[in-house]
């Protein structure tokens, strides 16, 4: 799969996480306009630099002048990220890891969730934050696991129905609309779990640090 990574102007992730996704994934990193001051502060080497550039210091620009691709894309219709994605997807990335993203503001943080629903069916999302890693799926889907891991499942609207094997509390065509059910910290009693998802998509957040430690990222 081709990979990136979009690095945000949030809560700067551990570079290890990003040195990871480097190594393992062969990922590139692009960096969403003020995203570029935490790639210098961490020492990493974007290859895009993207957006309306009103974030960025002036010091990150003149020290990744000529090492990055810095690319200024005016317009309030899209955010950052989303410039950064539509670039990717122009590129034929099909799955970018969304780093960087949380923070002090609840309303990026909100944003960039819906973001993962917005571009889903046109590039793979996967969200991470903190020790979480958040995957949008829907259809069938049969997900390597460990015994005793959580997993916590949610729905978006009032449509969408989960059905799964191999998790201690099972859900049985069940909806799960957010703000009024959630399958939260569920258990895998096995080796695998399977979903299935009927009209709609699901967010499903694991350990990203178990995810890491079992190869199965």
């Amino acid at each position: 799969m081709n990979s990136c990574i979009i690095l945000a102007n949030g809560k700067a992730p551990s570079k290890s996480v990003i040195s990871y996704l480097m190594d393992k994934k062969h990922a590139t990193l692009f960096c969403a306009d003020g995203g570029a001051n935490t790639a210098l502060k961490l020492g990493l080497l974007p290859l895009y630099i993207i957006g309306d550039l009103d974030s960025i210091y002036n010091e990150t620009i003149s020290y990744y002048q000529g090492k990055s691709r810095i690319i200024r894309l005016s317009g309030q219709n899209d955010t950052d990220v989303e410039k950064c994605l539509k670039e990717a997807i122009k590129l034929k990335f099909d799955e970018a890891f969304l780093v960087g993203v949380s923070g002090d503001r609840l309303d990026h943080t909100f944003c960039n969730l819906g973001i993962a629903i917005k571009f889903f069916g046109k590039i793979n999302i996967k969200i991470i934050a903190e020790n979480s890693i958040l995957t949008v799926l829907k259809g069938s889907h049969k997900l390597k696991t460990i015994p005793e891991e959580t997993i916590s499942i949610y729905g978006i609207d009032d449509r969408t129905k989960i059905t799964s094997r191999g998790l201690k509390y099972p859900l049985k065509n069940l909806l799960l609309p957010f703000g009024k059910r959630e399958s939260t910290s569920n258990i895998a009693v096995n080796d695998h779990i399977e979903l299935k998802v009927t009209s709609g998509v699901i967010f499903v957040i694991r350990d990203f640090q178990v995810m890491r430690k079992h190869g199965f990222i």
